[in-house]
């Protein structure tokens, strides 16, 4: 199918100042997403920034690139701007990979993108916990499915609880236990994207911190596709750059 990837690139960062612009075996980490983005059989690839530094650096290494307001709240907000700009149709299909992925798999990408439809105008992706810290872990966004593998929830808390389980203070999850880690990638279909800054924000939302929580709020259902393969690490901090970086001097 179609889909156009757009990656939003914020150089503002607290925790790795210059993010975007960071070296990865000689080129921008948003240059190294872009190239795989561009792997996924995109239609086409865009970066949305608020900075001419990216901008240069993009266009530095043939990576198309396109100036945002700076004062957007979030990366859907941008990346809804970018797409209207750029003229899609309703029915474009647009996928939202985060500029500090330099390591995401392609075919996650395309995989995503497919479930978006008329009826599921989003869609996102997960994979299996088997780790015990991670199921417990708050930094680690859990998703659970209806029957049709679509978000009934998503939450930092541990989801679903085990009750006999965990009321055992067991050291390892049980065989019968299925619990879903959301990878933050995201697809849309474009007339839901430029609707989605409109919705009403949703106090789950506030509380959990997780932005995709006004979509369910607001009745709209979000498709997951399950991948068996855990996602390689994005980078937020300077030793998430050193891990990163010394995973392409491997290749």
């Amino acid at each position: 199918m179609s889909f156009t990837v757009i990656i939003p690139a914020r150089l503002a960062s607290s925790r790795l100042p210059n993010k975007p612009l960071a070296d990865i075996a000689g080129k921008p980490m948003v240059v190294r997403t872009a190239e795989r983005a561009l792997l996924s059989g995109a239609s086409q690839i865009m970066v949305a920034t608020d900075h001419l530094d990216i901008l240069a650096a993009c266009k530095e290494h043939g990576i198309p690139a396109c100036m945002t307001r700076s004062d957007h709240p979030s990366g859907t907000d941008r990346i809804a701007e970018v797409a209207a700009v750029m003229g899609l149709s309703d029915d474009a299909v647009v996928v939202n990979v985060q500029g500090d992925e330099p390591l995401i798999a392609p075919e996650l990408i395309a995989a995503t993108a497919t479930l978006v439809n008329l009826q599921v105008p989003m869609a996102t992706a997960a994979h299996a916990i088997h780790d015990m810290q991670d199921a417990f872990n708050p930094n680690v966004v859990k998703v659970v499915l209806d029957k049709k593998g679509r978000a009934m929830y998503f939450s930092r808390a541990t989801i679903p609880w085990h009750r006999d389980a965990f009321a055992m203070n067991c050291e390892v999850l049980p065989s019968d236990y299925v619990a879903l880690r959301h990878i933050g990638l995201y697809a849309y279909r474009n007339d839901f994207l430029q609707s989605y800054p409109l919705l009403e924000k949703s106090p789950l939302e506030q509380i959990e911190a997780l932005e995709q929580l006004r979509v369910l709020w607001n009745g709209h259902a979000i498709a997951v596709h399950i991948t068996e393969a855990s996602p390689a690490p994005g980078v937020d901090t300077i030793e998430d750059l050193i891990k990163v970086r010394n995973l392409f001097v491997q290749d």
